[in-house]
């Protein structure tokens, strides 16, 4: 312990003299001295698997996927170009099977930082056909944009039972409406959504309880090409986030007519504006409202608690989640949500920078959260590492959730990763190119770090930076799609030995919809599992919200209980294993909150 306090402390000196001076000198040597030490005793300790069969495999060529992502940015060092690179999984045309859609980058952008030579193919829609295999269905579906792409979500904005998509850009973002014949109609202007800035992740949510779902989207900075960042020997470099001026967030009323109104500035959102990045949208205070949880970059996170009068108020500082332990503000990137140590409360995770450790904040269930990392285990791994996507979810259905987070650096490695080929380290992305981490959760809510055992995902050195868990087989096991920066997307099929499960989708019939921020909780044996139901994955990336959950040798759950976006509470009869289950709005008996956790706290 003696040796993580001393990595932490020199780390935060090295972070205070990156931002302010940009220096990579003698403290940053005996970090990484330290780091290797560390690196090694957990190796010893949690690699113990070398000998089985890769938890994931890479079958992306076998899937017909041949999405090649571009920024178009490699020689002016555009910061947009190495921020880009979501998606989204979702059954758009309700055929059964999941489909998969990915941002592109690399058109001309206002400030002309346009370098190809032929104009860059839109965003692509792939379709997933019976035998398992994605074809390429843009065209046919209307549904490729052209803008200079960040990530995606999607949500029913029309509750007509068909998934909408949004698209944000660095420009103007747009709005798809889904048309229920398999294509999408732009209203973007007409829904009155064309925020002409610097859009990152976004998320649906009733934050009004109208039955609408409303879009929150997070927005970086005001980036101006004309400013261009040295490192100390003058070598240029992408910028980070301090060279320009941030901007708020953004919230959209849905009006319910397929038209949005922008209510940021009477929300209170104006009064932040910092380098947002990842969000994720549950109900974290348990009191029937849907609250906003953003990753800042460089700056405090935000809490945004819903009052239930149509404003926000930031409370991330009081509740312990804008900093972290040693009251730092970090490099947020990707947010993940999850009941973690299996007490009834849901936590936040959020991704950083090299040389800042990954954070999990575990909630003390009073409304308040603390660092939970260390106790953890999962600060150390990622301490050599840029995190960007992430997620938990149970890939063996032992009924413990792990995590994953896919990596890549957003400034030049003093040297490639180890694991960078060498065709990489001799080419231009290798300088930023690391390997994704895995983590298998244990009872006692720690986590161990998976090295050997988990294929290229682990192994294999790239610039990711979406992660979208999701089961695309059907097989009752959660796939992994990554998306990267000049690269193809890949798919992690999994291969793990797993236990058995269940899916739910938490419906609101009177609305045709799925409960997007409504929290769901299972019980089975003496165990408690408590989900948020929304997509999973917090960095540019959207997807369906049914809830995935193992079951490890358990035949049935026993019961659900739905706390729901507008307050109300229903407890539901359980069902067996290896099926979906459908849990709609006052179909259950009705339950009174606002305590409905406590059978889940042990």
């Amino acid at each position: 312990m003696q040796d993580l306090l001393f990595v932490e402390g020199a780390r935060r000196f090295v972070l205070r003299l990156r931002w302010h001076s940009s220096a990579f000198g003698t403290v940053a040597v005996v970090v990484c001295i330290v780091l290797v030490s560390c690196r090694s005793d957990e190796a010893s300790t949690n690699d113990t698997t070398a000998a089985r069969p890769s938890l994931f495999e890479d079958v992306t060529a076998t899937t017909g996927l041949n999405f090649v992502h571009e920024t178009g940015t490699r020689v002016s060092l555009a910061m947009p170009g190495i921020m880009a690179g979501g998606g989204a999984v979702f059954d758009y045309d309700n055929d059964g099977d999941l489909d998969l859609y990915f941002v592109q980058s690399g058109n001309a952008l206002p400030g002309d930082i346009q370098e190809a030579d032929q104009p860059t193919p839109p965003n692509q829609l792939y379709r997933q056909d019976s035998d398992g295999t994605f074809h390429n269905a843009t065209i046919e579906s209307a549904s490729g944009d052209t803008g200079y792409g960040m990530g995606a979500t999607v949500g029913d904005i029309d509750n007509d039972g068909d998934l909408d998509l949004f698209v944000s850009n660095f420009g103007e973002d747009v709005l798809l409406r889904n048309n229920a014949d398999g294509t999408f109609t732009d209203t973007t202007h007409a829904a009155g959504i064309a925020n002409p800035g610097w859009s990152m992740s976004s998320a649906f949510l009733d934050y009004n309880r109208d039955g609408f779902l409303d879009l929150y989207v997070t927005r970086y900075v005001r980036y101006d090409p004309a400013i261009v960042c040295t490192l100390e020997n003058g070598r240029q470099e992408y910028c980070g986030p301090t060279a320009f001026a941030g901007e708020h967030d953004l919230l959209y009323r849905n009006q319910g007519n397929g038209t949005f109104t922008d209510v940021s500035v009477q929300a209170g959102l104006q009064t932040v504006r910092d380098a947002g990045l990842g969000v994720v949208a549950a109900d974290l205070d348990a009191d029937g409202w849907i609250d906003l949880y953003v990753a800042n970059d460089a700056d405090p996170n935000n809490l945004w608690i819903n009052q239930g009068d149509g404003t926000f108020v930031d409370r991330a500082v009081m509740l312990g989640v804008a900093y972290n332990r040693y009251g730092a503000s970090e490099a947020g990137m990707g947010v993940a949500i999850a009941d973690v140590d299996a007490n009834g409360h849901l936590d936040l995770f959020v991704t950083h920078l090299i040389e800042e450790s990954n954070t999990l904040y575990t909630s003390l269930g009073t409304g308040g959260f603390t660092d939970g990392t260390a106790a953890a285990g999962l600060g150390i791994a990622s301490l050599d590492l840029t995190g960007f996507g992430t997620a938990f979810f149970d890939y063996d259905n032992d009924g413990t959730l792990d995590s994953a987070v896919v990596n890549g650096a957003v400034k030049r490695r003093p040297r490639p990763h180890n694991n960078a080929t060498a065709e990489q380290s001799a080419g231009f992305w290798g300088a930023y190119a690391e390997p994704n981490l895995l983590f298998r959760g244990q009872s006692d809510g720690s986590f161990a770090a998976i090295q050997n055992d988990c294929g290229s995902y682990c192994s294999e050195a790239l610039v990711s930076r979406a992660l979208m868990p999701a089961d695309l087989d059907q097989d009752g096991g959660l796939d992994l799609v990554v998306t990267g920066i000049e690269q193809r997307p890949r798919v992690y099929r999994n291969r793990a030995q797993r236990g058995n499960w269940i899916g739910v989708r938490v419906l609101l019939p009177e609305f045709n919809r799925e409960a997007l921020g409504a929290t769901l909780a299972a019980w089975t044996g003496n165990t408690c599992a408590v989900r948020a139901v929304s997509p999973i994955g917090g960095y540019l990336t959207g997807g369906h919200a049914t809830v995935h959950l193992g079951l490890g040798t358990n035949a049935t759950v026993e019961r659900f209980e739905v706390l729901w976006p507008n307050g109300e509470t229903e407890r539901f009869v359980g069902a067996a294993a290896g099926t979906i289950v459908d849990l709609a709005k006052g179909d259950g008996q009705h339950t009174p909150g606002p305590s409905w956790t406590e059978p889940c706290i042990r």
